[in-house]
């Protein structure tokens, strides 16, 4: 199954290099960075390290998975890892081993599982956690990291119709994965302070809100709209390797 790796980066020069550098050869077939509209130098240091870029000037997480998804138009899976160093480049392999043997159909990162939720800032690690603890509640489906770093069929997630450009896109593919009832597995990853840089979302008491407060809403909008519409059901949701959903 052909793989390609979307990474979203706004104002990471220098990080990118490093990320793009830290792929484990072979691993997946393309490497595709998103320029969000960086003003330092970002899309050059990725193309340095040699990896595609594609330029995608509205900034939001969102629009910036979407224009990764766009440009890998044939690959079978699509892995998301951020531009910071924050998650490392080598688990991708177990990353994505669940897809390849067919046993998930969407694979979360999950910081929790490997035992390093605590690298996470407070505030962030308390909006992770709610935000797990309603999905459970509303949806039925057990995650413990609503982390960035993660893998999908690409037929899946071209079926789920995402909406949410800015903070809410990694929790509406969770809800909408969850509604179609897809395999949803967690796998563990590592996790580590940003390379270089501040965060855009956590490194701020602002962004934090800001993406709490989207995370909440897009978490509760589809709860909402379940009665009123239906997810895609093509895809089968199952417990897998110890991690997955109930």
């Amino acid at each position: 199954m052909s793989t390609a790796l979307v990474i979203p980066a706004l104002n990471e020069a220098g990080a990118i290099g490093g990320v793009v550098g830290a792929i484990p050869p072979g691993v997946v077939d393309r490497v595709v960075v998103v320029d969000n509209g960086s003003t330092d130098g970002t899309a050059h240091a990725a193309r340095a390290a040699r990896a595609e870029v594609v330029v995608e000037p509205r900034r939001g997480y969102g629009y910036a998975c979407r224009a990764g998804v766009a440009a890998a138009s044939d690959a079978d899976i699509v892995a998301f890892l951020d531009g910071d160093g924050s998650f490392d480049p080598a688990d991708l392999p177990r990353l994505l081993a669940p897809l390849r043997t067919d046993e998930a159909d969407f694979v979360l990162g999950s910081r929790t599982l490997a035992r390093q939720a605590q690298a996470v800032l407070p505030h962030a690690r308390f909006g992770n956690s709610l935000a797990a603890a309603l999905l459970y509640r509303l949806y039925g489906v057990r995650v413990t990291d609503l982390g960035p770093m993660r893998a999908i069929r690409r037929d899946l997630l071209i079926a789920l119709d995402m909406q949410e450009m800015i903070y809410g896109w990694p929790t509406e593919m969770i809800v909408k994965a969850a509604r179609s009832r897809a395999r949803i597995v967690e796998v563990p990853v590592s996790y580590r302070p940003r390379v270089a840089g501040q965060s855009k979302v956590s490194g701020t008491l602002k962004g934090s809100l800001r993406a709490g407060y989207q995370i909440l809403r897009t978490t509760i909008r589809y709860a909402l709209a379940e009665g009123r519409d239906h997810a895609p059901r093509s895809h089968r949701r199952r417990q897998a390797s110890g991690h997955g959903s109930n």
